[in-house]
Parts: structure tokens; C-alpha cells; sequence
């Protein structure tokens, strides 16, 4: 019987460790790994700043699985086969050392990305995968026992036994395009994981602070996050923002992205704590303003902001606080409300929700339940993770099983 030839569509994270798994484990496949853009592996190069956010230290698959708001369930069978343990041991077997930091993620120790790819690029030339980039794929179609014939974006006609999709995030409808005629269906995109532009005149001013711990939540949609929160020119951003952005990322684009924002910026207060703190400063800094007073954690210009958000003026002194201004005062700092207007997208992410609906797919193999020998990995599936390494390791994960199966590894 002569080997299956396998193409795979999409020169990403999870197009790469498909082909390399399926040419490890089946040296005689003849694999081709097709890219539109002239360059191979684009989204690792620039992730985590150019460090590569390599995967996450979570190693329980169940709590793994929380870290996505789309997928967790579907991903949960396969973090049982492939998770960050393996990752960890895959890259350092091919020389690739890492590094855990306080938060949980994980780096090549070199802080640069061009570790990983030249990994990558390196076991599939090993493997004798075919690397061809400039060449993207624009038509498919399936001929049942002869497999299927693809016609690229140079006019060549390809034909092959078995087709993986990994073409990244449906940022529009059209880039899912390719599985629709095959029978799939396409869960619409929204952007997820993206900042807030918030309408307020102070907050401009304050850009490049960063509070450590802050609590954000949507009352509205009952959505709450806890953690760093960085302020802009145009608004609020940082881990927390991005957090509660892709668990309301569809209601947030159903509201077109204006609605309220509560902000906590003292969490670890209760409110009877913090009226205590404010009445032991009010005691020990009679004469000195209020304005002036170093409240840590809070750097001194985001403290005065809030001071005078609340309607206490320049001059007023611990003195002078009546109980109904430190009543206001602990409101602006406990519920202080923002109107966000507008979005900006994580740049370094630009992650999207939606894409080819989970149902129709086997997530024991990664292959269509409704065209057999087609395939799908990475984030082409709705399947979006929180910041972190947790979308790298769903393309691992969906790549490693895909590779497995288009191999015969996996029945």
C-alpha cells in the first residue's frame, strides 16, 4: 500500500507540530505544509513580545481546561493526551530550555521566539516535511476514495489522501471559508481578549500606571476578574481587562462595545477596613491634604485622581473629611464606574472567538465528522484561551492529536 500524501494548510504553531508529529511518527508520509504569507510561524514570532509565551505551568487537565472560554470542554479529553507537561518535554528533548515565572508562564530561557522557530522549522526539515510558503489555499473539494483537490492561490492544483485546516483565527467570516464547502459549519468571530477605551477625562493622564491586583467586573453580564490592570491613554488594558474581555467577548460585541465598567481598585479591602484605614490616616494626618497622602498600593497620581473624582477638593485636609466625603471616597475607590466606548485589540494576541463549530469534530483525532480524512487544528476551531500560553497549547494539543491520526496512530 503506498503512503497517504498529506497536506497540511496553515505554517503556524499548530500547522508545524502536526506536520512534525506525523512525519516522526510515520517517516515514509509525504507531508507538505503549505503557507499563504512569505513567512513561516508569523504569531510565534511576535507573541509575548518576542519572547514566545511557550505554554503555562497549569498541568491539571481540568483546571487547564477553565482557562478557555470557548473549547474548555472539548479540550479536556485531549489535555489527558497531550498537555503543558508534554510540551515542557518535547521542546527541551530538541534542546529547547525553559523557564517558569511567578505567574505561570513559560519561556524559552533565551526570551526569544527565534528559539522556538528555528525548533520548529528544524525537526520538520528532519522529518522531511516539505516547507512551501507563498502559497495559500483557496479552493478545496472532496472526491470521496481519491481524497481531495485543492487549488492554490498561484492556480496549481494539488491533490491529496488527507487535508488538515490549521489557518489560524477566523478573524472574518471569510477566513474559514475553506471548511464551509466541505460541510462545516462556522460559528461567527468576534474579537476576544482586547482593551477598554473608557470616555473618562482623568484617565488619559494617568498612563503607564499599573495597579497589581484590581478587581473589574460587567454586573450586568455577571462577569468578574481579579488582577494587574494597566491604565492608557484610551482607557484600561492589562491581564484582568484582557481576562474579562474574552469571557464577555460576544456579549461585549452584542453591545458594541459600550456598556458600564466597575472598577475595585482596592480588593483586598472590605469596606469596613478601608473606612477604619481612611479613619486612622483622618487621626494621624490632620493638617497634611488629602491629595498628598501616599495610600499604597496605589501609585500618588492614580490616589489623587480618585481623591477628586470623588468630589473632594485640592485643599481639603484629613481634617477637615466629613463622614459623608469619606463615605463618597470609599465609593470611588471600591465602585468607581467607567463607561467604556470602544475596543483596541491585544496586539500581541489578536485572538479571536468563533471559527469551525467544536460538535463536528473528533476531538479524539481531530478529524471532521462529516468529511473523512479532513482534519482541523489551532485556532481555525472556536476554541479561544485566556492570555497566558494557554492558546499555544490548545495548538499543541489539537496539532499533536491531528498528527497522530493522519498518521494511523490514532483510529
Amino acid at each position: 500500500m503506498s503512503e497517504p500524501r498529506i497536506v497540511i494548510a496553515g505554517g503556524g504553531a499548530a500547522g508545524f507540530f502536526a506536520a512534525i508529529t506525523c512525519a516522526e511518527s510515520r517517516p515514509q508520509a509525504n507531508i507538505i505544509l503549505l503557507e499563504k504569507s512569505p513567512q513561516f510561524l508569523s504569531k510565534v514570532r511576535i507573541s509575548g513580545g518576542g519572547r514566545c509565551n511557550v505554554t503555562n505551568a497549569c498541568f491539571d487537565p481540568r483546571e487547564l481546561s477553565s482557562h478557555y472560554p470557548r473549547g474548555g470542554s472539548a479540550l479536556l479529553g485531549p489535555f489527558q493526551a497531550f498537555q503543558p507537561r508534554d510540551t515542557i518535554a518535547w521542546f527541551e528533548s530538541r534542546g529547547v530550555k525553559l523557564k517558569t515565572e511567578e505567574d505561570g508562564r513559560i519561556f524559552p530561557i533565551t526570551d526569544s521566539s527565534q528559539t522556538v522557530i528555528d525548533c520548529l522549522i528544524k525537526a520538520a526539515t528532519a522529518g522531511g516535511v516539505k516547507l512551501i510558503a507563498n502559497r495559500g489555499l483557496e479552493q478545496v473539494a472532496y472526491r470521496g476514495p481519491s481524497g481531495f483537490e485543492m487549488r492554490l492561490s498561484t492556480g496549481e492544483v494539488l491533490q491529496c489522501d488527507r487535508l488538515m485546516l490549521a489557518t489560524g483565527g477566523c478573524r472574518t467570516i471569510a477566513a474559514g471559508q475553506l471548511a464551509v464547502p466541505l460541510g462545516h459549519t462556522l460559528e461567527s468571530p468576534v474579537p476576544s481578549l482586547f482593551s477598554f477605551h473608557i470616555a473618562e477625562p482623568w484617565l488619559p493622564r494617568l498612563a503607564g500606571i499599573s495597579v497589581p491586583v484590581v478587581e473589574v467586573s460587567l454586573p450586568g453580564l455577571h462577569l468578574r476578574e481579579r488582577g494587574a490592570v494597566l491604565l492608557t491613554h484610551s482607557g484600561l488594558s492589562g491581564p484582568a481587562i484582557l481576562r474579562l474581555s474574552a469571557w464577555g467577548a460576544r456579549e461585549l460585541h452584542g453591545l458594541d462595545y459600550r456598556f458600564s465598567l466597575r472598577v475595585n481598585w482596592l480588593p483586598h479591602l472590605t469596606a469596613a477596613a478601608l473606612e477604619h484605614k481612611l479613619e486612622r490616616l483622618r487621626q494621624a494626618q490632620t493638617a497634611r491634604l488629602i491629595i498628598n497622602t501616599p495610600f499604597p498600593p496605589l501609585a500618588a497620581r492614580l490616589w489623587e485622581a480618585l481623591v477628586l473624582a470623588a468630589n473632594i477638593t485640592h485643599d481639603t485636609r484629613w481634617a477637615t473629611l466629613s463622614r459623608s466625603a469619606r463615605h463618597r471616597l470609599i465609593q470611588q475607590l471600591h465602585h468607581t464606574q467607567l463607561e467604556v466606548v470602544g475596543k483596541s485589540l491585544n496586539k500581541e494576541e489578536f485572538v479571536t472567538c468563533g471559527g469551525v463549530r467544536l460538535g463536528e469534530v473528533n476531538f479524539k483525532t481531530m478529524e471532521s465528522r462529516l468529511c473523512p480524512g479532513l482534519y482541523f487544528s489551532g485556532e481555525l476551531l472556536d476554541i479561544d484561551g485566556l492570555t497566558g500560553g494557554f492558546n499555544f497549547q490548545s495548538a499543541w494539543t489539537t496539532g499533536w492529536l491531528a498528527g497522530k491520526a493522519m498518521c494511523g496512530e490514532l483510529i
